[in-house]
């Protein structure tokens, strides 16, 4: 399990391990939790056989200097398969991520940029099909517009076992008309 590290403001910071999670609680910087997931650890055992144990939310909040991220999130062909929820954005299948392909809706050749809002998943078959051309040109149409995820969207595109309390907290400020939160399966989200 990863814990969702926020600022004293709310906004994610960073996914961290058990181990540094508890270190904020140990330095007294948790101001808050969130979720309803609990993890606990215990350690060793004092002198009267009592052992230490250690309670850790799924989201916390900690103290230290507030920061906005740059919200910037790097296109890269994991994180743009992911956005688009493993489908072809032409013919709207699913595909392992081994079968995908990044499409330059306006291809390269053509003054397109390697942006998100020009990038989506494409199967080979219709990359290939469509090759240097417009979906237009190729007479095809995408399936769901193009979109730069916004920070709260980075924090899922980058975690792949998402507890089910965290999707709640980040899919609640997620771009309107996605359809990630129902996308997951509860096995997968380390339930």
């Amino acid at each position: 399990m990863l814990v969702l590290r926020l600022n004293k403001s709310g906004l994610p910071q960073a996914w961290i391990t058990l181990e540094e999670a508890a270190k904020y609680y140990a330095q007294d910087r948790v101001l808050f939790e969130l979720g309803n997931s609990k993890r606990v650890l215990r350690g060793g055992w004092n002198n009267q056989g009592l052992r230490s144990r250690l309670a850790l939310s799924s989201i916390i909040g900690c103290e230290g200097k507030v920061t906005r991220p740059s919200g910037k999130v790097p296109l890269n062909n994991r994180y743009l398969f992911r956005r688009d929820n493993y489908l072809c954005m032409y013919c709207g299948q699913k595909f392992r991520i081994t079968e995908l392909t990044r499409d330059h809706i306006i291809p390269r050749s053509k003054g397109g940029r390697d942006i998100w809002t020009n990038s989506a998943s494409a199967c080979t078959r219709c990359n290939c099909f469509k090759a240097d051309r417009t979906p237009e040109e190729a007479g095809l149409t995408l399936i769901a517009v193009p979109f730069t995820p916004n920070i709260y969207e980075r924090f899922y595109l980058m975690n792949r076992r998402i507890r089910v309390d965290q999707m709640a907290f980040l899919g609640s400020h997620f771009s309107k008309n996605r359809e990630w939160e129902t996308s997951y399966n509860l096995n997968t989200v380390g339930i």
